[in-house]
């Protein structure tokens, strides 16, 4: 018996509050309206931006489902819906492509006017799709994973190859595609040039993996956490050091560790301080610095103008500068093809009521990538 048209009643990780843990409740989820699909989700990660939600440095209204990195199956679709059509195996997109913005039309932009990047919580028409004990929950990032169904505007949706695995190809969806792509499209790596990158968590071991495939010929990894360094080195570092271990500042380390020839760096981080680490530490004149991390809202960066007045190149990346309806299904493809292994960024595997203990292991430092099966 179909369910297009009709309200579906499922499990949803409800955010209630700021700092509360997630709550599994039986939430309603209405039917796409027009240009809307709604999709029965399969697999899904936790990524550090769903923490932010929780912790309120992302600005968002509760109750919230979060949750935006995920793979799923077209349910429904909604009146004028041509991309996808029932059946058709998806990753919905947190970064969504319109395709006919002033960011869309350009070959070089990405960042769609319809992307959620200030909290509203709703979709298109200012409305939710959910609801839960009478009172409406809100979307996050346009996609609100962390739902057995879910419904996103079309322009937040991509159709991928039926072959791939949800439990790995949902990385795509966020984690490594920003990684990945920060190395390869926005800071177009050359070969055998040498990488630094700041972070070495999931999107930091991604950013190796893109300066790897790009044939740098030296990649070094930085973190405060040492025992990151080994997993680091199997994506592709071929050094790795933590600044705890130099009294001078890690840009000098980095000169006279490369004889002055770090082309790239990466910050993947988030943290303003490490932003302007990382621009010092690529060359004075040709060097390419890009932010990765997200930084941390409403704050202020002071750095000197000599840094960028020599020559260097300071630039800022979102979703890896991929254009997401175009570029998430030849990623999948490249996946497929074993042009890279996602195996190495997925540390845990949990069932959706183990979400809470999923969170736990990100704030220990415990996991790379946990993906949640639904």
């Amino acid at each position: 018996m179909s369910s297009a048209g009709k309200v579906i009643k499922c499990k949803a990780a409800v955010l209630w509050g700021l700092k509360q843990p997630f709550s599994i409740e039986e939430v309603e989820v209405a039917p796409p309206k027009a240009c809307e699909v709604r999709i029965k989700i399969l697999a899904t990660g936790i990524c550090r931006t769903d923490e932010h939600a929780i912790s309120g440095a992302m600005t968002t209204k509760f109750p919230v489902i979060v949750g935006h990195e995920a793979t799923g199956v077209v349910e429904s679709i909604g009146e004028g819906v041509t991309s996808v059509k029932p059946g058709d195996k998806v990753i919905p997109l947190f970064l969504p492509q319109c395709g006919k913005c002033s960011s869309c039309i350009n070959p070089n932009g990405n960042l769609c006017v319809k992307a959620d990047v200030t909290g509203k919580g709703v979709l298109s028409d200012g409305t939710t799709r959910f609801t839960c004990k009478g009172k409406p929950v809100y979307h996050f990032m346009n996609t609100s994973t962390f739902s057995e169904y879910t419904v996103v505007d079309e322009s937040s949706v991509t159709k991928i190859d039926a072959n791939a695995p949800p439990e790995k190809v949902c990385l795509i969806g966020c984690g490594f595609s920003t990684g990945y792509g920060a190395a390869m499209k926005t800071a177009k790596v050359t070969p055998g040039s040498t990488c630094a990158v700041f972070g070495l968590g999931g999107v930091g071991l991604s950013v190796i993996m893109g300066c790897k495939s790009a044939g740098a010929s030296r990649i070094i990894g930085i973190d405060l956490n040492k025992s990151k360094f080994e997993k680091a080195k199997a994506v592709g570092a071929t050094e790795c050091i933590s600044p705890k271990d130099y009294t001078k500042p890690i840009s000098e380390v980095l000169s006279e560790m490369t004889d002055n020839s770090v082309g790239y760096t990466f910050e993947v981080v988030g943290r303003l301080e490490t932003m302007i680490d990382a621009l010092a530490s690529c060359h004075l004149s040709y060097g390419t610095s890009v932010v990765v991390g997200a930084p941390p809202s409403s704050k202020m960066l002071t750095y000197d103008p000599m840094l960028l007045f020599t020559g260097r190149t300071w630039k800022g990346c979102v979703f890896g500068g991929w254009k997401s309806k175009d570029d998430v299904p030849k990623l999948v493809s490249d996946f497929l093809a074993k042009k890279f292994d996602l195996d190495q960024l997925i540390t845990h595997v949990l069932h959706f009521k183990d979400i809470n203990e999923g969170f736990e292991l990100l704030s220990q430092g415990k996991s790379i990538r946990s993906v949640i099966l639904m």
